[in-house]
């Protein structure tokens, strides 16, 4: 077995990132702050909900298309992967990239990184895996890797990228770009636009598991900064904002409530909602024209429906 494990320097930034964030006008909180241990759990399980189309519809497009993909890639890759979830993903790569040099997931979540890398490292024993606890969405250093590659290339599945405002995708992919280099690529889950039908219902299960996920950013803040919020006053809100081309999380407060915050109290009336997560999608085009300056697309994969796409992006 061959696995070794770095850990970026952490910084305690959750306390002014949130109380930051709850006195803006609009009350919103990082979407990064789901990823503790349980919420990555709870993420897991959405994966597999019914209602949740992204994830089955993106596997099954890696799934009929992977030989192809792993091919793109080549001999020599460096393979990085942002946000490393629970890697049923990247073992389909990592058994289609002929010549792989090393692979190294990244993720914010600690505990839940460093299982899947273990589970892998049992699986794939000549495979050099370098995890890395890092926010990605942030400046991050790779570790030194010991065996020689030719380029970079980076996975960035689960249309993650929607999660950022169009301004801040573009700002965040730019920075992956001058990563990975002039002769990587990415590849990268997008999805697309469609019926709001479709989109509320992914994010608003009949089992309820979205909305656990959604309060549980709450349960992490409590343990990452000794506040005192009480899930059970709030609840979870979804919709689709079709003028913004995105789903909106919130979290309504259901009463007039006092939230302690290590020294500091944050008031909320009934009915403040406070935002957690955008998601956008996009048109083909539209994801063309935000990356056209420093990428450029070279393939793209869809399901039978256009309900998402698989697309591989190329430095420019």
């Amino acid at each position: 077995m061959r696995f070794m494990y770095y850990a970026s320097k952490k910084e305690n930034e959750i306390l002014n990132t949130v109380l930051q964030g709850l006195t803006k006008p609009q009350k919103e909180l990082p979407s990064k702050l789901f990823y503790d241990e349980r919420g990555s759990q709870l993420f897991d399980e959405i994966t597999k909900l019914e209602e949740y189309y992204p994830t089955r519809t993106e596997m099954q497009i890696l799934e009929n298309n992977i030989k192809e993909i792993g091919g793109l890639l080549g001999e020599g890759t460096l393979l990085i992967e942002l946000g490393s979830g629970s890697s049923r993903k990247i073992r389909l790569l990592l058994n289609n990239i002929p010549g792989l040099a090393a692979y190294v997931p990244i993720d914010i979540s600690e505990e839940h990184l460093i299982n899947a890398a273990d589970n892998l490292s049992l699986d794939y024993p000549e495979l050099t895996i370098f995890p890395l606890v890092a926010d990605y969405t942030k400046e991050f250093t790779l570790p030194r890797i010991s065996k020689p590659y030719d380029h970079i290339s980076a996975f960035y599945p689960g249309s993650t990228i929607g999660n950022f405002k169009p301004e801040e995708a573009k700002e965040f992919l730019y920075r992956i770009s001058r990563f990975i280099g002039r002769n990587g690529g990415m590849i990268i889950g997008v999805d697309l636009k469609k019926d709001k039908e479709t989109l509320e219902c992914a994010y608003n299960d009949n089992k309820g598991v979205t909305a656990e996920f959604n309060l549980n950013i709450l349960n992490h803040i409590n343990n990452e900064t000794g506040s005192d919020f009480n899930t059970s006053n709030f609840h979870h809100l979804a919709f689709y904002n079709k003028e913004k081309g995105r789903i909106e999380m919130h979290l309504i407060s259901d009463e007039n409530q006092k939230v302690r915050m290590n020294g500091t109290v944050i008031n909320l009336k009934k009915n403040d909602d406070i935002l957690t997560e955008y998601s956008y999608k996009y048109t083909l085009d539209e994801f063309k024209a935000l990356i056209d300056d420093f990428f450029y697309v070279k393939n793209v994969w869809l399901d039978p429906k256009g309900l998402f796409s698989i697309q591989y992006l190329r430095v420019k």
